[in-house]
């Protein structure tokens, strides 16, 4: 039998993001999580993780095992053995089943029993810090697939996200605007009239466009078919979501769209740009879901700027506009 790693990233705490203990799924930190199967593609791999992230995951070349978080496979877990283990979870609950769990080397997060919460291992000191600061996350400088390979002792070299499902469509529009935030990030929302001024824009430029909130319902509760949608164009307009992570492991065209979350902790692997809010606010990156301001400061990337920096990209690339 061959060395045995188990990972736990149920995506219900974001890596660099404090645990708010409930059982909302952040599938895009799930999908920018597969970047460290590079360093295990040669290990049997199980991953835990929520049954809402199992498309994600599925026929993953370097995943042997995929469980869903549940008693049953809690269960099971404790009565194995395994070499390697990587909790990246800070929910307390998680951190204490993982603590159970035999393994000879240990990374990510623990349970402390006598605070009852996550406690980091010693890769991960610096990674549970900004997760609980915020100076500290506000003010970072690496990304999160840097930070994830330090936790466990390597150094990242640009390693892309690896994603099992092979999408069956083919590249239809020129442009596709990924219009819908998830529930947790209120503020990441573009108006809606903006995205109809950018849409319209793009149109009579003459390019080929399609838009989320315009699709099938299909598109919006089922992950393989976002996905073939998301691989039906070659450039996506898109705020920081599960989309634009999308977006990254198909290795599309990307104009982000970042205000409230941090721009800096993802890597685009050099297929596009990010725009901010012009003025570029103090409170800039806040982390809120709720915004204490009297303007939300993603109303301040205007259609014109991110038409603008869409077409730039389509031309430089090798698409044709009426320009």
């Amino acid at each position: 039998m061959g060395h045995k790693t188990l990972i736990i990233k149920t995506g219900y705490s974001e890596v660099l993001i404090e645990g708010d203990h409930s059982q909302n799924v952040s599938l895009g930190d799930v999908l920018r999580t597969t970047a460290i199967l590079h360093l295990f593609k040669n290990d049997e791999v199980t991953w835990v993780t929520d049954e809402k992230a199992f498309p994600l995951l599925e026929n993953n070349p370097f995943i042997k095992r995929l469980l869903p978080y549940n008693l049953t496979t809690a269960l099971q877990l404790q009565s194995e053995e395994f070499d390697t283990l990587i909790n990246l979870e800070k929910t307390p609950v998680i951190c204490a089943l993982a603590d159970k769990i035999s393994a000879w080397r240990r990374y990510g997060f623990r349970f402390n029993k006598r605070t009852g919460t996550a406690e980091a291992y010693e890769k991960s000191f610096e990674v549970l810090s900004i997760s609980s600061d915020f100076d500290l996350r506000k003010n970072i400088t690496k990304s999160f697939q840097e930070l994830l390979f330090e936790m466990i002792g390597f150094k990242w070299n640009n390693e892309p996200y690896i994603f099992g499902y092979k999408p069956k469509s083919q590249e239809v529009y020129d442009i596709g605007l990924n219009t819908n935030v998830g529930k947790k990030w209120p503020t990441k929302i573009w108006p809606k009239e903006y995205w109809d001024e950018l849409e319209s824009k793009l149109i009579q430029a003459g390019l080929k466009v399609t838009r989320q909130d315009k699709q099938d319902s299909k598109i919006l509760t089922d992950l393989n078919a976002y996905a073939d949608w998301i691989n039906s164009c070659k450039l996506i307009v898109s705020p920081d979501t599960l989309g634009l992570h999308l977006s990254i492991a198909l290795n599309k065209k990307i104009v982000g769209l970042f205000g409230p979350t941090s721009n800096k902790e993802v890597y685009l692997y050099g297929l596009g740009e990010i725009l901010l809010p012009i003025p570029l606010p103090e409170c800039i990156s806040c982390f809120n879901s709720v915004c204490k301001k009297e303007k939300i400061c993603m109303l301040d990337i205007s259609p014109q700027r991110v038409y603008e920096k869409v077409t730039q990209i389509f031309k430089n690339t090798g698409g044709n506009t009426s320009l």
